[in-house]
């Protein structure tokens, strides 16, 4: 999944959604360095990530983005789901998604734990631009698109997958609230057993 989601997911959590947040720049015994909490939510952050991937709506939705996009189509499914849960954000909260993605900023650059400075070169710009928020609607991701292209190491051409969700955004829509919902359900039970696994006490 993509950031707004692991944000969500972390739910109301704060250490949790730092740890969610730092996950894919943390390498190794790196890990050890970290409060318990934020050590939860990376490992929450990577069980998403592995459930998503073997899940067969995820697989379903990708089907229509590897003719074109062979193994970036992971990372463009991710980038829609994020679209269609900011554009649905009241079926989930009641909490504006504006003001929660500001509240995100606000908790990683108060983070008491320090943070991998990869990690902070991309919140500057996720602030800045405000990624979270844009997400909400076609604009947003075809920025969130070109970026991940002119970053991409080989050409990926994902800044044209846009065309991919307007031909099918219904479709694609429909396959991500029925997962979204297994993602949900799953997400409350792992961050619960890793919180006991976990517990310091």
């Amino acid at each position: 999944m993509n950031f707004l989601a692991h944000a969500y997911l972390s739910f109301d959590q704060d250490e949790i959604l730092i740890g969610n947040f730092i996950a894919d720049f943390i390498r190794g015994k790196e890990i050890e360095n970290y409060p318990k909490k934020i050590q939860v939510g990376i490992h929450l952050h990577r069980a998403i990530d592995t459930f998503t991937d073997s899940h067969p709506l995820v697989k379903e939705v990708q089907t229509h983005l590897r003719p074109r996009f062979g193994h970036y189509a992971r990372v463009i499914s991710d980038v829609f789901f994020d679209y269609f849960l900011a554009k649905n954000w009241d079926k989930y909260t009641s909490l504006p998604l504006e003001t929660f993605s500001l509240r995100v900023y606000q908790t990683l650059q108060s983070s008491a734990a320090p943070l991998p400075p990869s990690f902070l070169r991309m919140l500057y710009w996720m602030e800045q631009q405000n990624w979270l928020y844009a997400y909400r609607n076609l604009t947003g991701i075809q920025q969130a698109l070109d970026g991940l292209t002119r970053r991409a190491t080989f050409d990926s051409k994902m800044n044209a997958a846009t065309e991919v969700l307007r031909e099918k955004e219904e479709e694609i829509e429909a396959l991500f609230f029925v997962f979204f919902q297994d993602l949900e359900t799953f997400a409350q039970a792992t961050l619960a057993t890793l919180s006991q696994t976990h517990d310091p006490a």
